[in-house]
Order: structure tokens, then sequence, then C-alpha cells
């Protein structure tokens, strides 16, 4: 969403025709929004990778990895981002220079020493401490695949397997890194425009702020909005669960199927919910504060048309028996509209497809919200690719040209080659090697337990190497970053059908080792800015990454053992909120491509082979619009329109739920469209700062409420509001004649 944003709002100052050596005369970057943001000085002598800086990041970067993952089985699985830590690191860090001790220490047996306090807390400390709680900031993707087997299949996994697969598929991504770094970070022209967002904060934090008379500074302003949120967030949380989404249309009309299916905030459509709650809004898509106005404008757009106009039509016309099913779930189903017995068509010995039982049993169908989208995913994916072709495909292969040429005009470049010794390319090769020998005995070890074979490794490995520049150039000029999972996923599930575990570890190991390479130059590219030396930066991310892989690992494993019945509604006590909506579509997913197949669901043998047009309707999208800018240039609302969103606007659903997207959109309208215009001064000083306060008191809430609570088992007081449900129970039935399903009524 913000990438789009920065993407049609680039505007590039420099003049692509002209010769590299000729830019290079100009002491600055040849990016203009660089030039505007970014320092063009450098202090050498600051030290980094001080005491402070691994006491706090490896602290920042591990109650990060907890709280990402602790919250990712929750109903709302709310994501604490770094920049949180970024602004609450500073007050920690500036104590501790006043307060430590600057005595050295000697290290017995060698002759290094090191301080607890080389001086005041300066802002390459900070920067590098926020890089380490960035490593943090996500879930581990392959814990999704502990899950589903241990929670979903009910199977056992070897923790030892489990743990490797975790931590290779974590760092995989570094190889690709070191291999692509020369023309995705040097170059000037690779700019990488989220990172500006964070050097215009870390400026900001440490210029001297001096206290406005009846104002708060921005630290202040972000205690109170912490304390705030941190009191608040007992009522959604334990107290009153049920106003996380007020669904107000089917309480009007309590017998009505129909009004349930359009006003359920969790299992309809959503007309009219909303939710007082800020991890409702924040779960799933981030933070609406972070969203520009003009994306927040295009997903809305593509939410209407979707859920409240294409959604409709095709359910109330009954496509593909839509009425046999819920009009929105992410579950399986029979043709019957009853749940998909999975045991009948998986081997419980081998853990494979049992094509007998398939063939007598029933197809697998899908609900038609689940159907598009799908179809949405694969358009989404096309319309990615022929939107950046179309509005940023010259600049993109100029710039990608520029970056190949040894001499780069860019100050920064200069800065960093003059100042820092770069980092030995042996040392990502022998990560790369290493990585590489443990991802094929986590696959081949341990009786082949994760189901894909040495050649599959191999595979998923060649597909992110071969997608990483790429879609590395894409996120460094654009802030577009395309995934793989659904390509690998039908890749895979053509090639080696009825697997499921297979189908997911193929996903994990191209999709996630990509993604971390994305991640790992982006944050390349931020110390690259703030002028890091590279060696420490590779150090703080190789660190941070293991940490984050343990304790994810960790948590998951402790949860998953620890809670009975987490993620399993059916038999969860009322109230619970380990419901693992992430995981649930992850687990359907395994089953959709990994044992069934794409050729039994979108293929000739499928019930879904007209969703493959979506590719072309994708294609084909971005291109009037494309056209319509170009020959109305002055009409400059034309350009703002962008497809990919457009397509994108279910938001994240059906992981997410229908009142997240409307609340997202209200917030987001409110302060970035309103307050935006109209009260700018605040909105800049102020408005990210409220997000990260927010974020911080739901989580430490919500953290607090599990260990003194929730953990022994005392609910909050049971009545009408304790459910974290929109109390709609008719969203969820079917309306076809003849269909039963239990608490609903019979057409």
């Amino acid at each position: 969403m913000e990438s789009a944003a920065a993407s049609n709002a680039m505007s590039m100052s420099y003049d692509p025709k002209k010769p590299v050596d000729t830019i290079e005369e100009v002491n600055d970057s040849p990016v203009e929004e660089v030039r505007l943001t970014v320092a063009i000085t450098d202090d050498p002598t600051l030290p980094c990778l001080t005491f402070r800086t691994w006491v706090l990041g490896m602290i920042s970067c591990a109650a990060l990895a907890f709280l990402n993952q602790f919250f990712v089985y929750r109903q709302n699985a709310l994501s604490v981002t770094s920049v949180s830590v970024q602004i609450l690191v500073l007050p920690v860090g500036k104590l501790m220079a006043a307060t430590l001790p600057t005595k050295a220490f000697k290290i017995p047996g060698t002759k290094w020493s090191f301080t607890m306090n080389p001086g005041p807390f300066n802002l390459k400390e900070h920067c590098l401490i926020t890089i380490f709680a960035n490593t943090g900031a996500t879930s581990v993707y392959a814990v999704n695949l502990i899950t589903i087997v241990k929670a979903f299949y009910h199977r056992k996994i070897d923790p030892v397997a489990a743990m490797l697969l975790t931590h290779s598929t974590q760092l995989l991504g570094y190889g690709w890194a070191g291999i692509f770094r020369k023309f995705l970070v040097d170059s000037p022209y690779m700019w990488w425009p989220s990172n500006l967002i964070q050097v215009s904060l870390f400026r900001a934090l440490h210029e001297v702020e001096v206290r406005r008379k009846g104002g708060l500074t921005r630290l202040q302003f972000f205690t109170a909005v912490s304390v705030s949120s941190f009191c608040y967030y007992i009522i959604p949380n334990y107290l009153f669960p049920s106003i996380t989404a007020l669904s107000f249309v089917c309480w009007i009309w309590k017998d009505s199927v129909t009004a349930h299916q359009l006003g359920g905030g969790i299992k309809g459509l959503g007309l009219g919910s909303i939710a007082l709650d800020w991890s409702t809004i924040a779960a799933f898509v981030g933070s609406p504060l972070a969203t520009p106005g003009f994306a927040i404008i295009n997903l809305m757009v593509g939410f209407v048309l979707i859920v409240y106009i294409v959604m409709p039509i095709a359910y109330w016309n009954n496509l593909y028996n839509a009425k046999r099913f819920p009009i929105i779930s992410a579950h399986v189903f029979d043709a019957t509209g009853a749940p998909y017995n999975i045991s009948a068509i998986l081997d419980e010995k081998t853990f494979e497809f049992n094509s007998q039982g398939y063939a007598s049993y029933s197809k697998v169908n899908l609900s038609i919200f689940f159907v598009l989208i799908y179809g949405l995913s694969f358009a989404v994916m096309a319309s990615t690719i022929s939107h950046v072709a179309l509005f940023h495909g010259r600049t993109i292969w100029r710039q990608t040209k520029a970056s190949f040429h040894d001499k780069f005009g860019d100050i920064h470049t200069r800065l960093m080659r003059k100042n820092y010794e770069p980092v030995p390319q042996w040392w990502f090769h022998g990560l790369l090697m290493v990585v590489l020998a443990v991802s094929m005995l986590a696959c081949e070890g341990f009786g082949r337990q994760l189901q894909l074979p040495y050649w599959g490794v191999a595979l998923a490995i060649a597909l992110a190497l071969v997608f990483t520049l790429p879609v590395g150039v894409i996120a460094a000029t654009t802030n577009q970053t395309a995934g793989l999972n659904v390509i690998s996923e039908m890749i895979i599930g053509y090639m080696y059908p009825g697997k499921p575990l297979a189908n997911i570890v193929f996903k994990t190991y191209s999709t996630i080792s990509m993604s971390q390479a994305i991640t790992f130059l982006s944050d390349f590219k931020l110390g690259h800015y703030m002028k890091i030396p590279p060696k420490s930066m590779f150090v703080v991310q190789l660190v941070g990454t293991v940490i984050t892989s343990l304790v994810s690992f960790g948590t998951a494993w402790w949860l998953l053992t620890s809670i009975e019945y987490i993620c399993d509604e059916t038999k969860l006590p009322l109230g619970s909120p380990w419901t693992c909506p992430l995981d649930d579509v992850f687990y359907n997913a395994s089953i959709i491509w990994g044992v069934v197949g794409p050729l039994r669901m979108f293929g000739k043998l499928g019930l879904y082979p007209e969703m493959n047009y979506f590719f072309l309707l994708g294609l084909v999208a971005p291109v009037p619009v494309w056209y319509f800018a170009r020959k109305y240039p002055e009409k400059r609302w034309i350009s703002c329109i962008n497809m990919p969103l457009i397509l994108s606007g279910t938001m994240g659903m059906p992981v997410a739920k229908a009142v997240n997207s409307v609340s997202w959109f209200a917030v987001g309208i409110i302060f970035n469209l309103v307050v935006y215009r109209r009260f700018k001064g605040w909105w800049a000083r102020h408005n990210y700062i409220l997000s990260a306060g927010l974020d911080v008191g739901v989580a430490f809430m919500g953290t607090l409420c599990y260990f003194t609570l929730q953990y022994y088992d005392i609910a909050g007081p049971s009545w009408w509001g304790l459910p974290i449900d929109d109390h709609c129970p008719l969203a969820n039935c079917p309306t076809a004649p003849g269909i039963k399903v239990d608490q609903c009524p019979v057409h």
C-alpha cells in the first residue's frame, strides 16, 4: 500500500540519458527524495557496535520476536513493528549513557577490551539497535508449517528437523543478498523509498527538541499514547471482547440469514460493522496511519467492488454452487456442503494423497469468496508485473544498466567506500554453503518427515535466486514487492502432487529466502544511508536472525504444547482468542495445493479452471490506465489509479475479517485524508508516533493479561460481550435448498 503511493509519487531529478561519469560529478544523490532526506556527511569516529547496541538490540529483537509470534495465534494477529523500538530505546540508551561506568574492561587472555559506556548515545547505535529489532518484527514463516502439523493434522514432527527448517529458511536470503548487493545497495538508483521514513524519524528523534508551552515533546506524546492504549486494551482483550466486531445490521434483523451475511463483521461482508479496538484495526494489514491516503482510496475502491458488488452477484447467482457453502470461509467442503473429511483422502501412514478415497468421496469445494480470492491472487501477481513494466519499465531498465557500472554518482557510496571496509564476499558465500547443507539435512534426514526431496530443495532455491534480482529492483525503485507463494505452490503442486508437507516446505524455501533477501538488502541500504560500517550491519543482522528463529520457534512450541485445543474453535473455551486465523488458511492451502493439487482444483480435473483467466485479467488491467494517463497527462488523478492495489482490495481476507478492513479504512481516511489535509503540522509531528504508541500499549497489555489471567484460565466476566464474536450466528449458514447445518435454518 505504501509502496504504490511511493511508486506513483516517485520523481527523479536526474536525467537518465546522461552518462554515469557526468552524474558522478554532482556531490549528492541523483534521486531527489534521497537528497531531501539523507545527510551527506559522516563521522566515522562514532562508536557503533557497542555494549549498549548489543544489550538493547538483543533484548529488542527477542521481545519483538516473542510478541509477534505470540500474537500471530490470536484472533487479531497484531504485528508490533520496529518503529516502536526505534522510539522506545532512545530514552533508555540515553539513560545508559548517563549512568553506566566508563571504565574499560579487559577480556582475560586477549588484548581486547571494551567499555560499557563509550560516550553519548549516538545515532549509529540507535540505527543498529533498530535494525537488530527489525529482524524480529515479523513472525517466522516456517513456524506456520510446524503449527499445522501439530494443531491441524495432529501429527508429530521432530523438533530438531523443525528447528533446522526454521533456521535454514530464515538464513538462506543472506546468500542472495551477498550476490546482488552491488546492484541493489551500492547503486544510487536503487534507493529503497521506504527507508526514507526511517531516516527521517532517526533525524527527528536526535534533533534537539524544546517542549512548546502547553504542548508535548514527541517522546512525551508517545508515552501518553502508550499508557492510554495499555489501559484501554483491557476492555477489548478481557472484559468486552465483542467490542472487536460490532455488527449492527444483523442485530436489527436477528432472524434473517441475508442480513447476517451482509452485516456480519467476522463471517459476513461487514456492511455497517465497526471495531473499537486497535488490534482489530491494525491486525493482518498493519497500521492504517502508515499508509498514504492515495493508497487507501485505491484499496477501498477495490474492497467495495469485490466485496459489495462482485461477491453478492456471484453468490446470489449461485456461481459454483455458492449457496451450498458459507458466503465467506477459508475452509474446504464436500459436494453436500459439509466440512471436507480430509482423512478420507489422506493416507494415515504415508501422509500422502489417497486417489481411491478421493474418487469415491467428493471433489474439494470452496466458498465463493475463497475461489475469488485465489483468482484475484493470480490477477494481482500478473498486474504487478504489468503495472511496473508500463509505468516504471524505462526508468528501472536505465537504473539497472547504470547499476552495473563500477563508478557510482552518489556521495553515500563514496563515503562508505572511503571510510569503511566492505563485507568480504566469502562471508556470504560461506554462510550460503552452510545453510544449503542444513537445508538438505532437514529435508532428507529425519526419515524425510518433511517429504521434500533434495531436488525440490534445489528447485526452490533456484526459483528464489532467479527472482531476487528483478523483484529486488522493483522493491528498490517502486516499493512494490511481489511474492512467490502462489506460484511456488502451483509449481510444486503440479510436479509433486499429493504431499502436503512437501508443498509447504517448497513454498517456504522459495518464498521466504527471497523475501528475507529483500529484507536484508533493504536494511543494508538503511545502514548505507546512515553510514553504518557494513561488517557491523552483517553481524547484527545475522545474530538478530538467529535470535528471532530461536525465540519464534520456542514461543510457538510452548504455545502449541501448553494451550489445550489451540487453533480449534469448536473446542476452545468461550472468549478464547487462540483461534489461529493465519494458520487456518495456511492449513487449507496445504490441502488445496498439496494434498489435492492444482490439477484437481484449478486444472482440467478441478471445479475452478476458469480462475486461470484472472492471470490474463491482471495482465491487461493496468493497460487502459497507462494509456489514458499518457494521453491526458494534465489529469493527474488518472495516474493515481493503481490496478494492483485495487485488485488487492480484499485486504488479506479471508485471514482477515471484513470488520478488520472496514475499521482500517475508517481510521485511515480520518488520519491520512482529513487530518493530513486540515492539520498537516500535527500529522507530520505525531502521526507515526501515534501508531507506534498504540502498538506498544496493546502489545504490553495483551502479554500481561495472558500471563496474569488467561494463562491460569481466569476468564473475563460471563456475559453477552465475552465471546470474540459479532453475534451474527446465521452469517455462516448456507442458503441452498435442503442443506442441513447445525444451528442454521433449512431452506
